[in-house]
């Protein structure tokens, strides 16, 4: 069940050093940042200045795609465009379906991306089809054989190899085994390791990515433990893939890669965005840097032991306070002291005939500081302190621990009590085994939150505590950004092992730039991101490479705003048709560029569409949508 070297205490996991030019990764180097050209690898000027730009925001490597032998051959000319103009940073092939693109652009490149879930074996038909015993082992005779010419010239230049997989683009073989699984992606990689190892071969780096956040850090954790079962300690690459753009993307990304550099897994790091790639490079930086300063955090009292599971969801079991706790959503509060009616709108309360109703991304509970004096609109309801409560059907008190431990409030509907890790002592422990209508609100000031709060759930485990909790993180940033990531980054893993019953942050700074409707967006997105909650449409979208031969950021833009209504459904907007059937993994409906300005139609993973003109493609996304029965107008 190990993974990390300890759940309660930061301290990265030691990877093995690796060469890449002459940048050194893994071991105890620093996390890595790099990013990904979106050129035309054979367009050697425009590729030229771009990673320069890339270079110049901060980047350790850049990556471009070599989907043919000429696209690999360009290669040289592009290093040595850098260096004539003093650019040393290192190159990355990124190779799909082609061993001979690999072979060649290891002779320009300091490191090759090989995808094993194409490399050697053909792209996946996603229909069940068996493997006897016989039949698996030739084919892994047969990727022994066409990986061998290219760790030839890998050991020769003293070229890093990246075994990169992805959720959705596992070979049949792998499949019919595994399914689409984190035991699927990571058994695709092991093959590969091995027949490394017994070539002797060990500069190698590897990533296990996926658009679901909750399969990919499953998949790296599986990854940790396979490899310390097997003796390896190969350095960890780390991204959320297809993350998408804005808000979305940001937050996504900072669930999956905070939730695995909390644990000190990962030694370098790409925030994929649809957006210049230069961009995503201060992205990263930040969630480096935050999680980067939790060594040496306060000690943390451990629990016994840890009964959950990192390699698979389930939720923590709850009895229910009304409709929070076992098995209900979610729910989401938010806290705002001096609060007015005419605020409804920023927590999500429309107004309709003069009435305010509730949406999709209405706030369920709201903390105030004194009792409301508007009405209060259906479903929302209010939390107040103790000293200040007045009986009322939607308004409920909260409790400090001493308010608490004090009063008799056995015979209550409801109420709230703010607990901390060390809250949990044996008088409160007694006394809360018998408040079967307590909501607990777990907040920290540690600076590992991930840590504490995990320690919080296990200790609730320890002693057969089930009442729902909501967990509070409170923020003092000055930038949408910056309270984006760092919030994503501590409350996505809560849900994604399954604990939280509900999620309240604040961001209290006194020269804030973020508003109180943006953190209402954000923990409605954290939810969403952590597969808990979904209020709004999914969008996967890759942030484009020198494949994508349409303009990605405007269609993926024309694509949400046209369909951003439909809540629930997950539609990838995918570059091209080398990985976008296989890595829109499980999107319900998928835009994928065919060739210039032409564009295949999916439902999930089936082609429905097929050259269609790019000028009339979005309306054929919609009629598509129409046809299988999933749209609804706004």
């Amino acid at each position: 069940m190990k993974y990390c070297n300890n759940l309660y205490n930061y301290s990265r996991f030691e990877s093995r050093e690796v060469t890449i030019g002459s940048i050194v990764l893994g071991g105890k180097n620093p996390i890595r940042i790099q990013s990904m050209n979106n050129t035309n690898t054979l367009d050697t000027q425009k590729s030229v200045e771009q990673a320069k730009r890339i270079a110049d925001a901060g980047a350790d490597y850049v990556r471009l795609t070599a989907p043919g032998t000429k696209d690999a051959e360009n290669l040289q000319n592009i290093k040595q465009n850098l260096l004539a103009a003093g650019y040393t940073i290192p190159l990355i092939a990124d190779i799909h379906f082609n061993p001979q693109a690999a072979i060649i652009a290891a002779q320009f490149v300091e490191k090759v991306r090989i995808n094993p879930g194409n490399f050697a074996d053909k792209r996946a038909s996603f229909e069940k089809v068996e493997f006897s015993d016989k039949e698996y082992e030739q084919e892994l005779a047969q990727i022994h054989e066409k990986l061998l010419p290219l760790l030839a010239i890998c050991k020769q230049r003293k070229v890093a190899l990246r075994i990169g997989t992805n959720h959705g683009s596992l070979s049949d073989r792998i499949m019919t085994r595994y399914g689409d699984t984190p035991a699927g992606m990571v058994e695709s990689v092991m093959e590969f390791l091995r027949i490394c190892r017994k070539e002797d071969f060990h500069n190698l780096v590897i990533s296990l990515k996926a658009s679901n956040t909750r399969i990919m850090i499953q998949a790296y954790r599986l990854m940790v433990s396979t490899m310390m079962q097997e003796g390896m300690n190969y350095p960890l690459h780390l991204g959320v893939t297809e993350a998408g753009e804005g808000e979305d993307g940001r937050i996504k990304s900072a669930i999956g890669i905070g939730a695995l550099l909390a644990d000190g897994i990962g030694d370098t790091i790409r925030v994929s965005l649809t957006e210049e790639p230069e961009y995503e490079v201060p992205v990263a930086k930040k969630l480096v840097d935050y999680i980067s300063k939790r060594v040496g955090h306060e000690a943390i009292r451990e629990p016994n032991f840890s009964e959950k599971d990192p390699f698979k969801y389930e939720r923590r079991e709850s009895f229910a306070v009304k409709a929070i706790g076992n098995g209900n959503l979610p729910i989401v509060l938010i806290e705002a002291k001096h609060f007015f009616e005419a605020n409804l709108a920023e927590i999500g309360y429309v107004i309709k005939n003069g009435t305010y109703h509730r949406q999709d991304m209405s706030v369920d509970f709201l903390m105030m500081e004194n009792m409301p004096n508007f009405e209060l609109p259906k479903g929302l309801k209010v939390l107040v302190p103790f000293e200040k409560y007045k009986q009322h059907a939607n308004i409920f008190p909260y409790l400090s621990l001493k308010e608490f431990l004090r009063e008799n409030m056995l015979n209550a509907s409801k109420f709230f009590v703010e607990v901390t890790l060390s809250s949990l002592n044996e008088v409160f422990l007694q006394k809360i085994k018998f408040a079967k209508n307590v909501v607990l609100i777990v907040k920290t000031k540690n600076q590992n939150r991930v840590a504490e709060t995990r320690a919080f759930f296990n200790l609730l485990l320890e002693h057969e505590i089930l009442n729902p909790v909501i967990v509070r993180n409170d923020y003092f940033e000055t930038e949408i950004e910056d309270f984006q990531l760092k919030s994503a980054a501590d409350n996505g893993v809560v849900f994604i092992d399954g604990f939280g019953d509900g999620i309240m942050l604040t961001n209290n700074s006194n020269t804030s730039n973020v508003a109180l409707q943006q953190v209402v967006q954000t923990a409605f997105g954290i939810l969403q991101a952590s597969r808990v909650r979904v209020t709004k449409t999914e969008y996967i979208s890759c942030p484009g490479c020198g494949r994508t031969l349409f303009g990605l950021q405007e269609t993926t833009a024309k694509v949400r705003a046209r369909t951003s209504h439909l809540k629930g459904l997950k539609i990838a907007v995918m570059g091209c048709i080398v990985n976008g059937p296989g890595e829109m993994a499980d999107a319900d409906y998928g835009y994928v560029g065919a060739g210039i300005n032409k564009i295949n139609l999916y439902k999930g993973h089936k082609l429905i569409k097929k050259g269609i003109a790019q000028d009339d493609a979005v309306n054929e996304l919609i009629n598509l949508i129409k046809e299988n029965g999933d749209w609804f107008e706004a």
